[in-house]
């Protein structure tokens, strides 16, 4: 009875590993498709980034994860500018899950650099990469550390802006999602509504490993609209996202302040 009762339970185990294995979650504690937006030399730049899951997935997707429903972010993103076209970053996140439960993600180091860019207040194109390594709580994401190269890609003028990030993450030591690397675009298209304000759709996917993709159906796929005001004390960029599948968290709320230094 207990030889079937210890098998019964491996098997279980192995099932739940398997079902996780083309699974891929990332801590969504930054939700915000990146510009050419970047700190002068010397320039010490400090943002705050809120999120919280109003209605999304609530079962893990391997054992001991914290799911990211009703759960609350907030992050610190600190920067520096090291040269005009080179930032440094550091990320510190912490997560209220849906129990009242505060925990430290880990922390996450970026490097940004911007190879090209319309000069202040003219029409162009920009392009750049941010880099970026973290290790992780492993109830938050499995493997570590992890690293993401995403490009920097887009088009600003007096009315419009367009930014493109294809960006590319990858999972070291993975026990039990695919380590392989993930591809996971993002897109902005904003409007500016007078002053320094705009508003426009971001859209975020998660289309799984490269040589891989998941269906449609299976990819985490939500589009916000999103507005940002610049002529502010405290600029900010807020918005509202909806899953556009049934593998996405249906609704999502997010924040992000420009504090003042």
């Amino acid at each position: 009875m207990h030889r079937r009762l210890r098998a019964a339970r491996r098997a279980a185990s192995i099932l739940l590993a398997l079902a996780a294995a083309n699974a891929h979650a990332d801590l969504t504690d930054e939700i915000q498709v990146y510009d050419d937006s970047i700190n002068r030399k010397g320039q010490l730049g400090l943002e705050l980034h809120l999120n919280t899951t109003l209605d999304g997935r609530s079962e893990p997707d391997w054992p001991r994860e914290i799911p990211p429903n009703h759960g609350v972010r907030a992050t610190m993103e600190w920067s520096y500018g090291l040269t005009d076209s080179l930032e440094a970053g550091l990320y510190l996140p912490f997560l209220r899950d849906s129990s009242g439960t505060t925990y430290f993600a880990g922390p996450r180091v970026r490097l940004k650099w911007m190879a090209f860019k319309p000069a202040e207040g003219e029409a162009g194109l920009f392009g750049g990469l941010n880099v970026e390594v973290g290790a992780v709580n492993e109830r938050l994401e499995q493997g570590r550390p992890i690293v993401e190269l995403r490009p920097i890609l887009g088009y600003r003028n007096e009315d419009w802006l367009v930014a493109f990030n294809p960006a590319i993450d990858k999972t070291f030591r993975s026990r039990y999602v695919d380590s392989r690397a993930q591809f996971g675009p993002g897109i902005k298209v904003s409007r500016s509504i007078g002053g320094d304000n705009a508003v426009g759709i971001e859209y975020y996917d998660e289309m799984g490993p490269f040589g891989n993709f998941e269906p449609a159906r299976k990819q985490s796929q939500q589009l916000f609209v999103a507005f940002d005001a610049g002529g502010v004390a405290v600029p900010f960029n807020f918005g509202i996202g909806r899953g556009l599948n049934a593998a996405s968290d249906k609704w999502t709320m997010k924040a992000i302040f420009e504090v003042p230094l």
